[in-house]
């Protein structure tokens, strides 16, 4: 709070004596540099009103009797997407009926529908895009309640048991949860390899903007993983039509009803983030189109009716943040005029200047940092805002043009990913050259004596353009690599116990991880006599069954003199598609991978450095992922059976590891674990204390923190 009003006292401070320093020769100039620094100060007082209380909530128990339908929409996603999202929606444990909404009339939509006993539903005409096809699933449904999954959102089973309890309160109309994607490798997320820290872009607004909105009954249905009230919806009369967004117009003219709506913080469903740029930007561009209809649609919603002042500034503040791209477009041009035409926005440089721009310029990072309570991240927000600014400015212009396509964002990676990627880079390397030219052409002409800026002002351009083309170059550079990525399925790093068949001899025990639908990577014992090309069997042990697998070595790892690096790359060649539906339905609709690797989005703020520097713990500093091995889990005394499960290999003696049993053991056993890694079987001796559990794919996992004692050894590989 203290922090926050020391930002306000010098911005205010700040931009009131910062017309007194206008170049009076260079007026326009100075004037529009001002109204950006203007245009960021009000968007951040919005953004600090807006996340100042975030809403914390406990699921009510959702009440028995409810009849719900379940609406998965789909117009040209690829068959085995809409099967993993079927099979997770089926499985969710409250009663409902399921519903596949084609609105690409495909007939192998309708073979997977009758496959997987499902209702069917298509039109003749695509009208209105998403809303119509919805709307049109409403003329035949009878449920109380609609729930709503994108065809790649698999939901967790669950997901109903979570959401419905809120609608207990008569008044609330829809139940929003957040949109999670699994393929952590994809444009919109950052991870450092090796590392738990994985931050997507959209962190800051799922984690902390939504549930601040909450506290204003302002959050809105983000077009999937929500549940809507099927009255709620006719009294606005479906959903909207008007513009491209028909979720944030829907949800807004509910708003206008008086109805209530709750943000359930929790992750709950898991779906396909964009693969490369050209899809992140088309997504984004369409976003921001949909959002200037609808503040053109609702007078600027700072004049809708029916909505409260909160509401109000709720919707606003998210729909003006649009206008952003032209804010940074004048900020990536500004050093380029300056040090080229020698004309500068301001009198002059003096100390004066700096002593009221400098202490404000660093709060504003600083302030921003804290209230995104480590989910805003300023470096990477500034890369993620260089590679929209563009798609931001013509996103904008939709507020004069009425003529808008709705486009369904690109699930599956284009065979020309890379070309298309080098076009939606242009905006980007534009800003690179500019700046990359201007530096040199600003130093000569100042050397040359033609430029008549000062020296200090020489210098802060330089910087400032340079600062311009490095986070230019960071997002060209991350593009480049995105789009020469060519798997075609996202791999989960999940590691499953696992026995391979080896011809005259006992099944060999390992790990496969690395895992999806098409493929897997195993770790742990195999005959050296194996090759690739040469065909595998053996079994996965899932927590609740065990699936049979025929594979075929696509490559291998390591040699047989370096036995800690061995491991076989292997396609699956499946022969019962219900085993690959077991394992798909294992891996898909849960944060299982988060768990077990630790992952984290959140980051430290430097209020958090400050205090741990003042507290140091033990465990300060990021951890490296722990790499795991498959274990037979048996009881000190002889009692009881033989469970399975996976054991974290960490180095060092008496270091506690992370046990991860598919049954529950106790809260604190002795147990002997026998630990398979890629250099043999040994047996561990120690105590295992149960500190988390969590469902996957309905079944139970239970974490254990295992305290190897002084007889075991003191090291795995």
């Amino acid at each position: 709070m203290a922090l926050v009003v020391l930002y306000l006292i010098a911005g205010v401070a700040y931009l009131l004596w910062r017309p007194s320093t206008f170049n009076a020769s260079a007026p326009v100039f100075s004037g529009v540099l001002y109204a950006a620094e203007l245009f960021g100060f009000f968007t951040s007082l919005m953004h600090i009103a807006m996340v100042w209380r975030l809403s914390v909530r406990e699921p009510p128990e959702a009440p028995p009797g409810l009849r719900v339908d379940v609406f998965v929409t789909t117009y040209n996603e690829p068959v085995e997407m809409l099967r993993r999202t079927l099979l997770a929606a089926k499985l969710m444990h409250y009663p409902h009926t399921t519903w596949l909404l084609d609105d690409g009339d495909r007939p192998e939509m309708k073979a997977l529908a009758v496959e997987l006993d499902v209702l069917y539903l298509s039109r003749e005409r695509n009208d209105n895009a998403k809303a119509g096809n919805l709307n049109n699933a409403l003329r035949f449904a009878r449920g109380e309640y609609v729930c709503i999954f994108d065809a790649d959102h698999a939901p967790s089973r669950e997901f109903l048991q979570r959401t419905l309890g809120y609608f207990t309160d008569p008044d609330v109309a829809f139940v929003s949860t957040p949109q999670d994607f699994y393929n952590l490798d994809s444009f919109q997320h950052r991870a450092r390899r090796g590392g738990r820290l994985v931050w997507n872009e959209q962190s800051l607004f799922f984690r902390v903007i939504q549930r601040g909105k909450d506290m204003r009954n302002a959050t809105f249905f983000c077009g999937t993983c929500g549940v809507l009230r099927r009255a709620a919806l006719d009294e606005i009369g479906g959903f909207s039509v008007a513009t491209l967004t028909e979720d944030l117009d829907t949800s807004l003219r509910i708003h206008q009803k008086g109805w209530k709506s709750v943000y359930h913080a929790q992750s709950l469903a898991f779906g396909l983030a964009p693969t490369d740029i050209v899809p992140f930007i088309k997504q984004r561009m369409r976003w921001g189109q949909g959002a200037m209809q609808v503040l053109r649609r609702h007078g600027f919603v700072l004049f809708a009716r029916g909505l409260s002042p909160g509401q109000k500034l709720n919707y606003f503040a998210s729909i003006v943040m649009y206008f952003d791209g032209w804010q940074k477009l004048v900020f990536y041009l500004a050093p380029v005029i300056v040090l080229t035409t020698g004309v500068m926005p301001i009198s002059e440089l003096s100390w004066e200047f700096l002593a009221r721009f400098v202490p404000y310029f660093l709060l504003s990072f600083w302030v921003f940092e804290e209230v995104g309570r480590g989910y805003g991240r300023t470096l990477d927000t500034q890369r993620y805002d260089m590679a929209r600014y563009a798609a931001f400015i013509w996103a904008t212009t939709a507020l004069v043009r009425d003529r808008l396509r709705f486009r369904v964002t690109d699930k599956i990676r284009a065979a020309d990913a890379a070309t298309a990627a080098r076009r939606f880079m242009l905006p980007q390397t534009l800003v690179l050259t500019v700046n990359a030219l201007a530096v040199p052409v600003g130093v000569l002409l100042y050397g040359l004596q033609v430029s008549p800026l000062p020296l200090g002002a020489v210098i802060a351009n330089v910087f400032w353009a340079g600062v311009n083309a490095s986070l230019a170059q960071l997002v060209i550079g991350f593009t480049r690599r995105i789009a020469t990525f060519h798997r075609r399925e996202y791999r989960f790093p999940i590691p499953l116990p696992a026995m391979l068949d080896a011809e005259g001899r006992h099944p060999q025990a390992g790990v496969l991880d690395d895992v999806s639908g098409d493929g897997f990577k195993y770790y742990g014992q195999f005959p050296d006599s194996l090759c690739v090309g040469d065909l595998v069997h053996g079994e996965i042990v899932l927590p609740a069954s065990r699936v049979r697998f025929r594979a075929q070595v696509r490559a291998m790892f390591g040699s047989s003199k370096d036995s800690d690096a061995r491991a076989l790359g292997c396609e699956f060649l499946w022969e019962r598609p219900e085993s690959r539906d077991e394992l798909l339905a294992f891996l898909y609709g849960s944060d299982l991978q988060w768990k077990l690797n630790r992952f984290a989005e959140r980051s430290l703020t430097p209020l958090d450095r400050l205090r741990r520097w003042m507290r140091p713990t033990p465990r300060d500093g990021e951890e490296e992922r722990p790499r795991w091995a498959s274990a037979l889990i048996r009881s000190r005394g002889g009692v009881g059976e033989t469970r399975v499960g996976v054991i974290a290999v960490r180095a060092g003696p008496d270091e506690p590891r992370t046990l991860i049993a598919f049954r529950r053991i106790g809260v604190k056993e002795d147990l002997t674990v026998y630990v398979t890694t890629r250099t043999g079987t040994q047996p561990m001796r120690g105590t295992a204390v149960l500190f988390d559990a969590m469902l996957a794919s309905g079944t139970p996992l239970y974490f254990y923190r295992f305290e190897p004692s002084g007889e075991s050894p003191a090291e795995l590989r």
